[in-house]
């Protein structure tokens, strides 16, 4: 394909047809959806969800959009929400190359964009595959090893592409006005980490969002930039995160072959990371119904970078410790046979037995001879040595989640908070989205004001109380 990458990238998103994505990729694209929603509901439980929707509500007094699980708020305040709310309790998307959350910054604005203008389901499901694909074909093209050793953060730098191509499918974007949108994508393009251990990993992805709905709306203005965002020598997104990149690599069977099916999904919350050790752990429990009072000792082997990340936090504090935690994590899921946001909460997490089982019985160390997100796993019972190796996590592109599995993880994090009728109606509405007349109709079925207290209700003002 000639041209700059940028433009051919651009041109690939403005042009995209429902009838130019093969099956599959249509129902990974619904796949994603469905557990993003799930994702979303759940996320109303973060520890810090309350602070990202006060700043939600204060960046503009209005209720135009949808927040999920929730009531509305502006088309910012949403799509900043929505975002957090995806990644929240740390159990979303990964596109595992380039370790960056896929969802949180693509759904949300595609979402609100599809809501505002009454678009289709079909439209909708054009959007998520022209802005899944654009975000992780940027971010192939980063060379990525090469900018993690800089320290950039995926979400942050490649979320904000694909949040402009979702918008930018949605208005109608010619392939002109969609580089414009790139280049002011690229030029919001942050998070670095530096923010690791911290909530702020989580601000990254929501503020991708709305830096790409804020470019492809100044985009749709005509207002000038840079079509040549990525490869630019002075500036480009390339050169300057990275050491160049691999340019060819964006656009190498672009519309052929779709790295968006290189998504992976979460069966259990926790760090993307550690999934491998968890379907490890479960593979044990379900073959040999382990008893844990039997359990002695437990010894994990991971990769070196999942070791540094996860392998370190024996002795956790609060609850996002122990999301990201392999000892704790380990330790809960012998323990409870069974990972939900419940294992998670600070009743299981603050247990006295659980904190010595994960400091004193459970040994984590790196492996050179794994990478990824590979794991082994050795338990010592009082019946002998229980051994596990796990190479594609279930969830990953290899090992991939079913429809069942996905629409089972969405009842278990709506239940109780959406109407029986709405649950099983989102599940029907995204089984046949291109067949849904208005993203509306789904939407309207996702809020739950009162469940949530209204949570993603405008906060009053001293201005605007009456």
């Amino acid at each position: 394909m000639a041209g700059n990458v940028t433009e051919v990238l651009a041109k690939f998103a403005a042009t995209l047809k429902y009838e130019d994505i093969p099956v599959s990729v249509r129902e990974q694209c619904k796949n994603v959806l469905l557990d993003t929603l799930a994702c979303a509901v759940a996320g109303h439980q973060g520890e810090e969800t309350q602070q990202l929707a006060a700043l939600a509500s204060g960046l503009a007094q209005s209720q135009e959009s949808s927040v999920i699980g929730g009531d509305r708020l502006s088309l910012a305040g949403a799509t900043l929400l929505n975002g957090y709310l995806i990644t929240a309790v740390t159990m979303c998307d990964i596109h595992r190359s380039t370790l960056t959350h896929v969802t949180p910054e693509v759904i949300p604005p595609a979402l609100a964009i599809a809501e505002r203008d009454g678009l289709s389901g079909r439209d909708l499901l054009v959007a998520i595959a022209a802005g899944c694909e654009v975000t992780t074909r940027v971010g192939v093209g980063s060379d990525y090893p090469a900018m993690r050793a800089r320290g950039w953060h995926g979400p942050g730098v490649f979320g904000p592409f694909g949040a402009a191509a979702a918008v930018g499918r949605l208005r109608g974007f010619d392939t002109e006005t969609m580089a414009k949108a790139f280049g002011l994508a690229g030029s919001q393009s942050a998070g670095t980490f530096a923010a690791w251990g911290t909530p702020t990993v989580k601000f990254h992805q929501c503020r991708g969002a709305l830096s790409g709905l804020m470019a492809a709306l100044l985009a749709e203005q005509k207002f000038l930039a840079t079509r040549e965002i990525l490869t630019a020598e002075d500036g480009g997104l390339y050169r300057t995160y990275g050491n160049g990149g691999r340019p060819e690599a964006v656009v190498a069977d672009l519309g052929k072959r779709w790295e968006l099916e290189q998504i992976a999904l979460r069966l259990w919350p926790s760090a993307s990371s550690i999934q491998g050790m968890n379907t490890a752990l479960f593979d044990l429990v379900e073959q040999h119904k382990i008893d844990p009072a039997r359990v002695r000792h437990v010894r994990v082997a991971l990769s070196q970078p999942t070791f540094d990340l996860h392998g370190k936090l024996a002795r956790y504090k609060a609850k996002f410790d122990a999301l990201i935690s392999a000892h704790y994590t380990a330790a809960v899921i012998l323990h409870d046979q069974k990972l939900t946001l419940a294992q998670f909460e600070p009743a299981r997490y603050d247990d006295p037995k659980l904190r010595q089982a994960a400091a004193e019985r459970i040994d984590v160390r790196p492996d050179a001879a794994l990478s990824g997100v590979q794991a082994m796993v050795e338990i010592d019972t009082d019946a002998g040595t229980l051994k596990s190796r796990c190479t594609h996590p279930r969830g990953s592109a290899e090992n991939p989640l079913s429809r069942v599995q996905i629409e089972d993880k969405f009842r278990t994090y709506t239940n109780g908070v959406l109407p029986s009728p709405a649950i099983a109606g989102t599940i029907e509405a995204i089984a046949n989205l291109e067949n849904l007349g208005s993203v509306r109709t789904l939407l309207d079925m996702l809020r739950a004001p009162a469940a949530r207290g209204g949570i993603g209700r405008p906060a009053q003002t001293a201005a605007h109380k009456v």
